[in-house]
């Protein structure tokens, strides 16, 4: 992962300080938010809740509130922290944060819960910058995978090393029977692969290739379908197919290691 400069830092906050993150199962995924380890501090008195979205501004939280919570946040002229904490790849400790805001509105969740409520928080002073660092990764990555999405990655050793993939081997699911690939190459619109068999009957199937990083248990899965293939100069038995990403199903964390890569190599 690429190093991110003070500077980098200022022109995340100048472009997308107003832009909203909604914290879907994919953003929590790609930004490894630890959702049990977050909650709002109030006079001493710690809520858990769930983070909806934020900005670089404010955000957007869902918790129980009763009386005695409201009276406390009455004493502190609804001034609270909410506190963040993040997994990271490369260290076994997560990084943890609190952010200063202030409780600016209250609505009921549903009518089911009427103890349940959105808050919508108004940060009182610029967050730190690990959090404008990991919404401002997420932004670029997500407009570079729009101005950029042909940019084909070719996979060599090299790319391999700098992507952080365990190697060019791969996994693709075809109408759920799993085969061994070889990467050839990637973008954030698709990828080619090459695998054994007649590939002619395999256009237009649904697949799904798993892909491997060093710092991941767990493969990363591109959903999408087969476009077309090309057989392979003095080999009969394989072919090298294209596969092409269905949109929105891509991963947010593949985006992210594609952009830091693309963003390094045109610097």
């Amino acid at each position: 992962m690429s190093i991110v400069t003070s500077q980098q830092i200022t022109r995340y906050f100048d472009l997308f300080k107003d832009v909203e993150v909604t914290f879907n199962k994919n953003v929590i995924a790609a930004t490894g938010l630890q959702t049990k380890a977050v909650f709002l501090k109030c006079l001493g008195d710690q809520w858990p809740c769930i983070i909806y979205s934020t900005s670089m501004l404010g955000a957007r939280v869902i918790t129980n509130l009763r009386a005695s919570h409201f009276e406390t946040l009455k004493r502190a002229n609804n001034l609270v922290s909410l506190r963040f904490s993040f997994k990271q790849t490369e260290k076994e400790d997560p990084i943890s944060f609190f952010v200063s805001a202030k409780a600016t509105s209250f609505s009921r969740y549903n009518k089911e819960n009427p103890d349940i409520y959105f808050i919508s928080l108004t940060y009182t002073q610029r967050p730190p910058d690990d959090l404008i660092e990991i919404l401002g990764k997420l932004l670029e990555a997500n407009i570079d995978s729009q101005k950029r999405k042909d940019k084909r990655i070719i996979i060599t050793p090299e790319t391999i090393r700098k992507l952080g993939l365990q190697s060019k081997g791969a996994y693709i699911y075809i109408e759920s029977v799993p085969r061994k690939c070889i990467l050839r190459d990637l973008s954030y619109s698709g990828a080619k692969v090459l695998l054994l068999g007649l590939a002619k009957f395999l256009i237009n199937k649904p697949a799904v290739l798993q892909i491997w990083f060093e710092d991941k248990k767990e493969p990363v899965a591109l959903e999408g379908t087969i476009v077309r293939y090309e057989e392979v100069e003095g080999r009969k038995d394989i072919a090298a197919v294209a596969l092409h990403f269905d949109e929105d199903k891509v991963p947010m964390e593949y985006k992210i290691r594609l952009s830091d890569y693309l963003k390094h190599i045109k610097e």
